[in-house]
């Protein structure tokens, strides 16, 4: 029977089929480029109707068939007697409270900028000229506990005001438009925390000076770019622990 078939037999909308779909094939491109590995990591996406489908628990998201997935409400409960969702939907769940424009979460275990954290390096501190011009810096969020509800409760307030943000000593979380947009925003993480760990290696990372940061957000409007950026907004940079570096 084709999938298409199935989809209908078990009451599948065209676009829950596109994203049980879209979910398995960002699993495994996520999978293929090492940024998660056996069962870790989650992906999710809020369908139109606000509910939410996630990979199952215990899963290796590299693997995953459609019918796999798991489907749930905003409370987290299934919705359609399928599988169970994952330990972690918490994480998925905060992210779209925070952020209601968003449509796509992915929680992924990218080894460089995991490494960057326990090492106690700020993926926030504005180095490289794209990353600054999009997303601005990557903040991280302080340790939670995984399975239990402090994780998700470590990201809410920098997913608030941030499309990316790293869990100390555990992973990242991103939130995009669509899956392939999370994505992509993970891609750029992790293409970060390596360029930034070959540096460490071969000498002093610099970051860039405030003026040049400055002239950077400048270019922004030029460029009619008007994603979410964490040096704009000074997405965790204010507050008790304000940074001075940091300032421009």
């Amino acid at each position: 029977m084709s999938l298409e078939a199935q989809a209908a037999e078990r009451g599948w909308t065209e676009e829950e089929l596109r994203l049980r779909r879209g979910i398995c094939e960002i699993g495994r491109l996520a999978y293929s480029k090492g940024l998660i590995v056996g069962a870790d990591g989650n992906l999710s996406a809020r369908m139109s109707d606000g509910t939410v489908l996630i990979t199952p628990a215990g899963a290796m998201k590299g693997f995953l068939e459609p019918e796999q997935i798991a489907h749930i409400d905003m409370r987290g409960e299934v919705v359609d007697g399928g599988p169970g969702a994952s330990t972690e939907k918490g994480i998925h769940l905060v992210s779209y409270e925070q952020r209601p424009e968003m449509r796509a979460v992915v929680h992924a275990h990218p080894p460089h900028a995991v490494a960057m954290s326990i090492a106690g390096i700020d993926l926030q501190t504005p180095y490289i000229p794209e990353i600054v011009v999009t997303i601005g810096g990557i903040p991280t969020a302080d340790f939670g506990t995984p399975g239990t509800p402090e994780l998700a409760e470590s990201i809410r307030d920098i997913v608030g005001c941030s499309d990316t943000v790293i869990m100390k000593n555990h992973g990242s979380v991103t939130l995009g438009k669509n899956l392939l947009d999370a994505f992509k925003k993970l891609d750029m993480i992790e293409h970060t925390a390596r360029i930034l760990w070959l540096a460490h290696c071969v000498g002093h990372a610099r970051p860039l000076a405030p003026e040049q940061v400055q002239k950077l957000l400048d270019t922004r409007k030029q460029l009619g770019v008007d994603t979410t950026n964490t040096l704009e907004n000074r997405c965790g940079l204010d507050g008790p622990q304000r940074r001075p570096e940091l300032e421009w």
